[in-house]
């Protein structure tokens, strides 16, 4: 994932778009599957676009907090960004600097 958000940051609008069309194959874990479409959300909205339709449908039905620390999960309630928080999944906000880009 690292990877991709490094390539990603460096494309253009058009060609991220068409980076996010396309539905990844399942993780056999929901979770990390909703993570990615949070994630696609997120990115998407940065470029002014909307969700890319294969990720509308995810979200979990219990909150998850993948990186569980008691630190993490008070950050991560308040500063998640929209994107993973109405899907149930709370990252710290602090931990998104990669998601700037040009």
């Amino acid at each position: 994932m690292a990877e991709f958000l490094e390539e990603y940051r460096w494309e253009s609008g058009e060609t991220r778009g068409v980076l996010l069309g396309g539905e990844p194959a399942p993780t056999g874990d929901e979770r990390w599957d909703v993570f990615l479409a949070a994630l696609a959300e997120h990115l998407s909205a940065k470029d002014g676009r909307g969700a890319p339709p294969w990720a509308e449908p995810r979200s979990l039905r219990r909150f998850w907090f993948p990186f569980n620390t008691s630190a993490a999960r008070v950050d991560a309630v308040v500063h998640a960004p929209a994107a993973f928080r109405r899907r149930g999944v709370h990252v710290r906000r602090t931990s998104w600097r990669w998601h700037e880009h040009r």
